[in-house]
């Protein structure tokens, strides 16, 4: 019963205080109450609750021989525990009865047998009923228990197969999901097999360079760097026709349909199309990529066959290179320059006269972390490849367009042909590497972190000469003199590494001294494999001469000398004729 029946209840009984109790109280006290009231059957009915007035009504509908006998045998004594309000209500005790089996119900349903005392007084009164109407009862619950535990039965079968069905389903609706989330990730992973092709579609040609990542890779079709045009390549491509990063691959993929772009097909687009034949890798069959060496593995030997640089009389900057810097295929120079001592148009001069005299080499200019007005005089001046990424950019562009371009020159490497790389420059390559790379916790002096050096010294590691054909040779210019500490840190750290070294002078350039080339601290490692021995001895014998000067006075010499003769060997044939021999 709610608490306002309970209450109406009590003030028919007789009962004050009421609004201050509790339920559990205001229950106690009508039982008490009750109970006086049993004892005194005079006392005048109070008035029935609509559950009262149910509890009768069903009672005088009931006609059951078990019901009648139960009426005639039983007073108005204690009410039955645990009992409907059917059998419950006695036509004797009246209302009384029926409020007391109410009360009870409540009482039982509200607080769960926390009385033990009364629990054990019903059981009593139970026990002293009538042995007939209790059977008939019992059975009467028996089977209205049994009809509700059937009832109850067969809506937990129902609510299980039902579940059971939805269990089916979700878990063929993900086991759908699974496969073909599966089917995307092995495409992704390498795991899937090529694209399909369907007797609609067309196919129309593609080139590019391969750039391989973690678990994908694209075909860069507009550039070193990622475009909106790019083709996504399978692992299990790559795997097949053993791709290599950098490598040069021609192949087809689908045309684009016209109803994708409208979104009426139906079908997601994919944001990269895919590769769907590979025709070519480097210029030969595919087959023959997959049986090239690896660059690693080849022999690396010092430079033997001389890069000549020397191409027009009046320009002395390459003529004087040739002399105190010789260069050769396989060589690992380095332009140490101060700013605006002129290593822009120096890295010109030697771009244009290996176009000139070396045709056969594969010139590649890479500009990194440089001004936009010098990317596009450097297009404009030089008869090869240029590779660039602006000062704008953001750093982790650097670092892809530099190692995308060395790995493109071991892949040409690799097949024997001679590379020469420029990189202006090394020093703005490992600032980029520094910005970009995650910090290790290891700082050295100037800011720079002791993991960003490694990949500039790997860029510059990779310049070789190999055996049995093949060079690739990279000449890199590096800042110093910036008043940087992180600059001059990655000096130091390539300072070693280089066997060939161009020093340039800002006090030469200042005194409007051009090539402001240090002709005492310029110079190559084992340069004599280059030449032959009579020219070496000339050579031992200018070394002399211009080291008894200083810096300018032996800038100013040579500059002289080579104006009044056009060629450098007819200036090193007069040196062999005017300068006393020391043998």
């Amino acid at each position: 019963m709610l608490m306002p029946e309970l209450q109406q209840l009590a003030n028919s009984l007789g009962i004050s205080s009421i609004g201050r109790m509790r339920k559990s109280e205001l229950i106690t006290a009508i039982q008490a109450q009750q109970g006086k009231n049993a004892a005194q059957p005079t006392l005048p009915e109070p008035e029935s609750t609509p559950t009262e007035s149910a509890a009768a009504t069903s009672a005088e509908s009931d006609s059951s021989p078990a019901a009648k006998a139960r009426r005639a045998t039983r007073a108005a004594g204690p009410p039955q525990p645990r009992r409907s309000a059917v059998v419950a209500a006695d036509s004797d005790s009246g209302a009384a009865g029926s409020t007391t089996v109410a009360v009870t119900e409540s009482t039982e349903r509200g607080d769960s047998e926390r009385s033990e005392p009364r629990t054990e007084r019903r059981r009593e009164r139970t026990r002293r009923t009538d042995s007939d109407a209790t059977k008939s009862d019992r059975g009467g619950e028996r089977q209205s228990s049994g009809d509700q535990s059937a009832t109850r039965s067969r809506t937990r079968d129902n609510a299980k197969d039902a579940s059971d069905e939805d269990g089916r389903r979700r878990n063929r609706r993900h086991r759908d999901r699974d496969r073909r989330g599966n089917s995307r990730s092995r495409e992704r992973s390498g795991g899937g097999g090529e694209p399909q092709v369907n007797e609609d579609d067309v196919l129309v040609p593609v080139a590019g360079i391969v750039d391989i990542l973690d678990n994908y890779a694209f075909l860069r079709t507009t550039g070193y760097l990622a475009g909106p045009t790019d083709v996504y390549v399978s692992m299990s491509q790559v795997r097949k026709h053993g791709l290599r990063r950098g490598d040069a691959v021609t192949g087809m993929v689908k045309a684009p349909k016209e109803e994708e772009g409208n979104g009426n097909s139906g079908k997601r687009r994919e944001k990269y199309n895919p590769l769907i034949r590979l025709d070519t890798v480097n210029g030969t069959e595919p087959d023959q990529a997959r049986k090239r060496p690896d660059f690693y593995k080849l022999t690396p030997l010092y430079p033997q066959q001389r890069l000549r640089l020397e191409t027009e009389s009046h320009l002395l900057t390459t003529r004087v290179i040739d002399l105190v810097a010789p260069i050769g295929k396989g060589q690992r120079a380095l332009i140490v320059s101060p700013p605006k001592a002129g290593k822009t148009m120096v890295m010109q001069s030697i771009a244009n006269a290996i176009t000139t005299n070396n045709p056969e080499c594969h010139l590649m200019v890479v500009l990194v972390d440089e001004r936009p007005e010098e990317v596009t005089d450097m297009q404009r001046s030089v008869k090869g490849e240029v590779i660039s990424s602006t000062f704008d950019r953001h750093p982790s562009d650097h670092t892809t367009v530099a190692e995308l371009s060395i790995e493109r020159a071991k892949r040409l490497v690799e097949l024997g042909h001679d590379v020469v790389v420029l990189l202006d420059g090394i020093t703005r390559l490992g600032r980029a590497y520094n910005n970009a790379t995650p910090a290790s916790g290891r700082i050295m002096s100037g800011g720079i972190d002791a993991t960003a050096l490694y990949p500039p010294k790997r860029f510059l590691g990779a310049a070789r000469n190999i055996e049995n054909g093949g060079s690739l040779t990279i000449i890199a210019t590096a800042l110093v003199e910036t008043g940087s500490m992180g600059d001059t840190v990655i000096f130091e750290e390539f300072k070693g590494t280089g066997n060939s070294e161009l020093k340039l002078d800002r006090k030469l350039a200042d005194k409007r001294t051009y090539p402001a080339v240090d002709v005492h601290q310029s110079s190559t490692r084992r340069d004599d494999l280059m030449m032959g021995p009579d020219e070496a001895a000339i050579m031992l014998k200018l070394r002399r001469v211009l080291g008894s000067l200083d810096p300018q006075q032996a800038i100013e010499l040579l500059l002289d000398q080579l104006k009044k003769n056009k060629t450098n060997s007819e200036f090193l044939m007069q040196i062999a004729k005017t300068t006393p021999g020391n043998d």
